[in-house]
């Protein structure tokens, strides 16, 4: 392919994953519940999911997933000068999180570094941003990582969304490359009307010892049916605009990589967008809802299995807390 002007240049260059030790199936859960076994597969759709320990490190499992980027593709962790951590939720208030997974990384001290949170979308806004600081030249390669401990925020008492959610981290690097491979277009909106059907209220200014918090507020609490209802209204109209605005039908798209929300938002994707199996990365089965490392997980995925490198357009897409949609079609 010939450069391109209509693409912001963008070459991904290595891809990684981390994930727990503990791998909890849903007959286990069934016990936890006290359910009849299947029940748990039955209403997530998942066989089994990973969940770190209480004192395990979202730092450390950040800096694993660099690691394995970097050393299944041969880089050098010196080659690394920007570090963006693209996670959902923070190692705590400040410093920032990548400053933590910097620590605990083996990039080199002194690189710039920091965060960028629009919740399970994070992943693609940071391609975004990482697309126009290579454009600058000041920087050359830059490490994206994503890294969420979901399960240590779940309310087990919310039999709808305790069911759904796995740990995990993934990381990919990218350059500016040659021009050839890059962004065809990014889209991104935000609808208020939804910013309380998926929220954690502690953690920030808002739920405080100060303003006055309980313990329920650093939990994740979800309005699952609201939720689903409303990203379901806007989908369609939303697709429309990202098919307007990289010039191509859903058809010219060889790969969906999609937020692996749940197992109903991606039989959605089917059903209602018309994304077919062989375009969609599915891999909620084996991780649940990895929070903002779900998406960069789903990517890794088409990586080693021969759905990205080798095709035209890729689309990166995904709902978040907010309520937001956002999407990136890719030329890989």
């Amino acid at each position: 392919m010939s450069a391109n002007r209509s693409i912001a240049p963008l070459k991904i260059i290595a891809s990684g994953v981390a994930l727990p030790e503990n791998k909890i199936y849903s007959s286990m859960l069934d016990e936890k519940f006290n359910k009849t076994k299947g029940f748990v597969e039955k209403h997530s759709g998942i066989e089994y999911r990973y969940h770190a320990n209480n004192t395990d490190s979202q730092a450390q499992l950040a800096a694993q997933a660099i690691a394995n980027a970097l050393q299944h593709n041969q880089l050098s962790p010196q080659s690394i000068d920007m570090l963006i951590n693209a996670s959902a939720i923070p190692v705590q208030a400040l410093p920032c999180s990548a400053a933590h997974i910097l620590e605990q990384s083996n990039l080199n001290d002194g690189i710039a570094c920091f965060d960028i949170n629009s919740s399970c979308i994070s992943f693609i806004t940071a391609l975004q941003v990482a697309a126009g600081m290579l454009a600058t030249s000041q920087y050359q390669r830059i490490a994206i990582v994503s890294a969420d401990i979901a399960s240590r925020g779940i309310d087990w008492q919310d039999k709808e969304s305790s069911l759904i959610f796995g740990d995990g981290a993934a990381c990919v690097i990218v350059e500016k490359g040659d021009g050839t491979s890059g962004i065809l277009s990014y889209t991104h909106t935000t609808h208020t009307d939804g910013i309380d059907f998926c929220e954690i209220r502690a953690g920030g200014t808002r739920k405080n010892p100060r303003s006055g918090m309980t313990e329920d507020d650093f939990l994740f609490h979800m309005q699952g049916k609201k939720l689903f209802r409303m990203a379901s209204a806007l989908i369609e109209e939303f697709m429309q605009r990202v098919f307007t605005e990289s010039n191509l039908q859903l058809e010219q798209i060889d790969t969906v990589v999609p937020h692996q929300a749940s197992h109903l938002s991606l039989e959605h994707m089917r059903q209602r967008v018309g994304v077919t199996s062989d375009q969609l990365i599915d891999i909620y089965r084996h991780r649940g809802n990895q929070v903002a490392a779900s998406i960069p997980s789903a990517l890794h995925e088409a990586i080693i299995t021969d759905r990205f490198y080798e095709k035209q357009h890729v689309m990166l897409i995904g709902t978040a807390a907010g309520l937001a949609l956002c999407a990136m079609v890719l030329v890989p």
